[in-house]
């Protein structure tokens, strides 16, 4: 992935979007949903990336039965919600600059 340095912090915005606004996230969704956006992401980085993100106090997770094996699923802390109210915030004040410039 071009750019990955820059990308990453991306990523994970989008991870924690999914995880504060949405249902449980898990990770081979979490793949095919950033595939949607234009991301090329491996388990390989994606796995670390939300493991760091639940040692960082970003994401909870607990594993989840599917048939007969399971799935670890993860939703978004109190952190993690403050911490997506803090970067939409961020966001939008960059996106206003983005357009403006145009």
């Amino acid at each position: 992935m071009k750019y990955q340095d820059l990308l990453r912090g991306l990523i994970r915005l989008h991870i924690l979007f999914h995880a504060v606004e949405g249902d449980e996230v898990y990770g081979q969704w979490m793949i095919d949903e950033l595939r949607r956006h234009g991301y090329t992401i491996s388990p390989g980085t994606l796995y670390p990336m939300l493991s760091a993100m639940e040692r960082k106090g970003y994401l909870k997770s607990k594993r989840q039965p599917v048939g007969h094996s399971f799935r670890r699923v993860y939703r978004a802390t109190a952190r993690g919600r403050r911490a997506y109210k803090a970067a939409k915030a961020r966001v939008r004040e960059l996106s206003r600059e983005l357009i403006e410039g145009l």
